[in-house]
């Protein structure tokens, strides 16, 4: 039977590591500083070869952003990013999914407070410099602060991906509203991101509960808190009840609003499949007198969000978001103030959620029941991820056979005397037993690699999965070898018909994420050149995955020059052809093609003779045809 690691290990861990390093300490620091000395701002500083961003929480002394509670897409501000790593769908683009109607949305008014930022000479001057020193980045910010400190986050770890060795990106929030949708959280946790954000909330905390309630009916109220908090946080003494204050009948009106919103949303976890409805993302901190407990499963952090803040009083769900400061210097204590006895007992998964709900439950002895059970609904399911990364290389090694009857298919293809190679073997095939079973392990295989993707997008992998080496190396020579054949298949079926041509209509996502998978391990190992060795022999399997589907394409415009008059479409096929012309070219002198390529009579070969004949043909009217075209043809 599988030994397995205690699943409350993830947090337990995260909240030790914190606990014992100077990260939480040095960026409330600055928070507090940029609170007084940088309101609607922020400051920056490096500590121990770390750079610190904190997001000043006073951002508004008139009051809340008209458009605060108010979801708006990230495509909002697509295109406005002068920085040229964001891709073509703008600022967000590792966050955004072209067509999606579930798309990613984040709050107008907490956008809106990023950008005033984000646009600003001195941020944009900061970042270059924070991307050209290449060290870690922490963002950081207390109460509204914290929300743009996670937008900063989302910006710099949505353009990083296209930058070779990038600096690792690391967010830390207090008492931060939440800032976005399910779609959101979902698209971070799918793109292994969820570990970059750590939400710190103390347990009465009003504003990270705030966003589950309807605002207006408060409004008013909101106001009046939000002046007071900023005046208190911009106080070089950190002075209390600064300006107009709530009565304790607003106090009550207002704690009792939010929590009957909050407690609607905990008993019916189903409406923040809402797209207009708030969920949280990332790791969220509970912090009491007596310690944290972390957790980063989202229907147990609503769960806790509830419970704790049901726990509390009118007056102390606004005095808890100015307690930060205290929390953060005795969260280290849960772990320096056990025993060796509690500390070796804590590794069982009973006694992990026993030690963390008294931390977070201490005064409160009616919590502590439930909030065992919500801690243990956050308990992972089935097997921790490094042993469900174990199982999948076991399965791996059985699915070995499939992929070992496939290369034995192409090489008998390659050695067939039609001289029609592996690609054109498999389009033109007929009934047979053989063909028959190739096809088959096609299937068996991309469903075996679906449900890897499948695991790794619901978080039951490890977080760097995606970027080790055996995992790379084992998708990149599954794509390489059967992608060829789902284009043949695609055209035998004349699917390119009805859907357009395979790389527009008909290629499979998981070839998208094996891509993407191979390019960033790549840019890992040689940044910015292209780190290949020139080849003294031909490649086992082309290089280029998609190369029949453009060899389908060039026949079509070929086919087309033919029979086409007008001048401009004319020259538009032929710089097709010529572009894809010298591309082959160029993949045969680097002998980075398979030989089925270049087998007489493959379809890349009589695409070349039919180019060759072509060319002869049109010679007498050369004065219709770009310059170039009498170029010589590969091979």
């Amino acid at each position: 039977m599988e030994t397995e690691a205690s699943p409350f290990e993830t947090s337990e861990m995260l909240a030790r590591f914190l606990g014992s390093t100077p990260l939480l300490p040095e960026s409330w620091k600055l928070c507090g500083r940029s609170n007084v000395m940088a309101p609607q701002g922020f400051l920056t500083d490096e500590v121990g070869g770390v750079t610190y961003v904190a997001f000043s929480g006073v951002q508004s002394i008139d009051g809340l952003d008209p458009f605060f509670g108010s979801l708006v897409p990230l495509s909002a501000v697509s295109g406005v990013s002068p920085f040229s790593g964001g891709g073509d769908g703008g600022m967000f683009s590792a966050f955004q999914k072209q067509g999606d109607e579930n798309s990613a949305m984040v709050d107008a008014g907490l956008l809106h407070l990023f950008l005033a930022i984000y646009h600003t000479p001195v941020f944009q001057n900061q970042m270059f410099e924070i991307m050209k020193k290449r060290k870690p980045v922490v963002f950081t910010g207390h109460s509204l602060g914290g929300a743009i400190a996670a937008l900063s986050s989302l910006w710099l770890l949505s353009y990083l991906q296209s930058i070779s060795s990038p600096p690792s990106v690391i967010c830390f929030t207090f008492g931060s509203p939440l800032i976005g949708n399910q779609s959101l959280s979902k698209a971070i946790q799918q793109q292994r991101l969820s570990g970059n954000f750590c939400h710190l909330v103390s347990k009465f905390d009003l504003l990270p509960r705030l966003l589950f309630a309807p605002l207006s009916p408060i409004i008013t109220h909101l106001h009046i808190l939000l002046k007071s908090w900023h005046l208190t946080m911009n106080s070089p003494f950190f002075i209390r009840d600064l300006g107009t204050q709530l009565t304790e009948h607003e106090k009550f009106e207002l704690f009792h609003f939010i929590l009957g919103c909050v407690d609607s949303i905990a008993r019916s976890p189903e409406v923040m499949t809402n797209r207009s409805s708030f969920v949280p993302f990332g790791n969220f901190m509970f912090c009491s007198d007596d310690g944290a407990i972390c957790i980063d499963d989202i229907s147990a952090i609503v769960r806790m969000l509830h419970l704790t803040f049901a726990s509390g009083s009118p007056s102390l769900c606004i005095d808890d978001h100015l307690e930060y400061e205290s929390y953060v210097e005795k969260i280290n204590l849960q772990f320096l103030n056990r025993s060796e006895e509690e500390l070796c007992e804590s590794n069982t998964y009973e006694a992990g959620v026993t030690l963390a709900s008294q931390s977070i439950s201490s005064g409160h002895e009616h919590m502590v029941r439930p909030v065992k059970d919500c801690l243990k609904t956050a308990r992972r399911i089935g097997r921790t991820p490094n042993l469900q990364s174990a199982r999948l290389a076991i399965c791996l090694s059985k699915f070995a056979p499939l992929r070992a009857q496939i290369e034995w298919y192409k090489a008998s293809c390659d050695k067939s005397d039609d001289q029609l190679g592996y690609y054109d073997s498999f389009k033109l095939r007929g009934p047979s037993k053989r063909d028959f079973k190739v096809v088959m392990n096609t299937i068996k295989l991309g469903e075996f690699w679906d449900s890897v993707i499948g695991m790794l997008e619901n978080n039951q992998l490890p977080h760097d999965f995606h970027k080790r080496a055996k995992w790379v190396y084992a998708s990149q020579s599954y794509k390489l070898l059967v992608e060829p054949l789902d284009i043949a298949e695609y055209y035998k079926n004349g699917d390119h018909r009805k859907n357009g041509h395979y790389l527009k209509g008909g290629r499979h996502t998981r070839y998208t994420v094996f891509d993407k998978w191979w390019q960033e391990r790549e840019r890992d190992r040689f940044g910015d050149t292209d780190g290949y060795s020139r080849r003294s022999k031909f490649a086992s399997l082309t290089q280029d995955s998609c190369f029949w589907a453009k060899v389908e394409e060039a026949r079509e415009w070929l086919e087309n020059v033919r029979s086409e008059r007008d001048p401009r479409r004319l020259a538009g096929l032929w710089a097709g052809i010529e572009k894809f012309e010298n591309y082959a070219k160029g993949l045969v002198e680097r002998k980075e093609v398979s030989i089925d390529v270049l087998a007489r009579n493959s379809s890349y070969m009589v695409w070349v003779e039919e180019l060759r004949v072509l060319k002869l043909h049109f010679q007498q009217f050369s004065t219709q045809i770009p310059g170039g075209l009498d170029r010589k043809v590969v091979p």
